[in-house]
């Protein structure tokens, strides 16, 4: 469904990624797993055009969408949650999903995501409807962005660090609520320092270090394995 290929990318002088590659196929969660600065966030900001790579390719569904606009890679059905939400904090939670639904232009989808659909997901969100984003909490923010993004119809959902700074019990229903986005057969690439979160999730799991790719594998085996995960993940 998505390939990346060989991606190298900058930060001014700075380089993030050093030949950078994955894939993943439809139906699959795929993690990210390592420390923080490692090219977690890079690699999404890559797929969606907001950090373009200076060199490799990002194939989506067979065709090349490197260096594409983020809004173009948005309405081809690639969705992103950043780790920062960046909710429209002055707007309720009713109008921050309406201007999502506006702005997407994804009407293809026989099941198109809807406000009701997503309440249903998230139901604190209906409770909320009528709060300003801006007086929400981490982890009610966090909901909305989720569901903000759905409401673009995405193929491919990219969670960016959805659990940080987030109480325990609330992590826990956020990892039920995504995980209910896998069973209903949504494509998904997670970028997660929360190994523990990201192993109940993931089908697959690329290790990083410094902008390379250090493991690649299944994440049962990764869950099996404590000395593998060990030395990986603490590099």
């Amino acid at each position: 469904m998505l390939a990346a290929t060989d991606l190298h990318t900058d930060y001014g002088l700075s380089r993030a990624l050093f030949g950078m590659s994955l894939t993943i196929a439809r139906g699959e969660c795929v993690a990210l797993l390592g420390r923080n600065g490692v090219g977690k966030s890079t690699t999404m900001r890559s797929i969606m055009g907001l950090t373009p790579p200076a060199s490799g390719h990002v194939h989506w569904k067979d065709q090349d969408i490197t260096g594409w606009r983020p809004d173009r890679v948005a309405r081809a059905g690639i969705g992103f949650v950043p780790e920062d939400r960046r909710v429209f904090s002055e707007l309720t939670v009713f109008e921050n999903l309406d201007v999502a639904r506006r702005a997407s232009g994804r009407h293809d989808r026989a099941q198109r995501w809807t406000t009701d659909s997503v309440c249903a997901l998230f139901p604190k969100l209906a409770l909320l409807r009528d709060r300003r984003a801006g007086t929400l909490s981490g982890g009610e923010q966090q909901m909305l962005t989720i569901a903000r993004t759905l409401m673009g119809n995405p193929e491919l959902l990219l969670l960016d660090e959805p659990s940080e700074g987030l109480a325990p019990l609330v992590v826990e229903t956020l990892l039920a609520q995504v995980q209910q986005l896998k069973a209903d057969g949504l494509t998904i690439l997670l970028a997660e320092q929360g190994v523990a979160f990201s192993l109940a999730l993931a089908d697959r799991v690329y290790v990083l270090e410094k902008g390379r790719v250090v493991h690649e594998g299944s994440a049962a085996a990764l869950r099996d394995d404590t000395a593998l995960r060990d030395r990986l993940l603490t590099l």
